[in-house]
C-alpha cells in the first residue's frame, strides 16, 4: 500500500524559506506525478506545483519564481522548496501523488500525505 509522509513543515518568518520533503513507499515512484497542494483554514485545496518523472513542472501563477518543486527517484522523495515566504502561504501543504500528467484538480491524485503545516509570521 502506497504511504506519502510529508516533513519540513513549521513556523517561520516572512521573507523566509522552509523546504518540504514527501517520502513516498509501497508503490514505483519514479512513474507517478507527483504534486503539492496546500489548504488554508476555511479555503478549498490548492494547486500549488506539479512534476512529472522526467522532472518538467508546473507551477500555479502565484507561486512561480518563488516555489520550485523537484524529485529524486533513487529516494523515492518529491519536495517543493518555498523561498520569499508570506503570511498569505500560511496552510497545511500536502503532497500527492497520480498517474498520468500533472493536473491542478486534488480530485484527479490517487494518494495523499497527512499534511504538514507551514505558517508564516508577519
Amino acid at each position: 500500500q502506497v504511504q506519502l509522509v510529508e516533513s519540513g513543515g513549521g513556523l517561520v518568518q516572512a521573507g523566509g524559506s522552509l523546504k518540504l520533503s514527501c517520502a513516498v513507499s509501497g508503490r514505483t515512484f519514479s512513474v507517478y506525478v507527483m504534486a503539492w497542494f496546500r489548504q488554508a483554514p476555511g479555503k478549498e485545496r490548492e494547486f500549488v506545483a506539479g512534476i512529472i518523472w522526467t522532472g518538467y513542472s508546473t507551477y500555479a501563477d502565484s507561486m512561480k519564481g518563488r516555489f520550485t518543486i523537484s524529485r529524486d527517484n533513487a529516494k523515492n522523495t518529491a519536495y517543493l522548496q518555498m523561498n520569499s515566504l508570506k503570511p498569505e502561504d500560511t496552510a497545511v501543504y500536502y503532497c500527492a501523488q497520480k498517474t498520468g500528467v500533472v493536473s491542478s484538480n486534488p480530485n484527479n491524485y490517487e494518494s495523499w500525505g497527512q499534511g504538514t503545516q507551514v505558517t508564516v509570521s508577519s
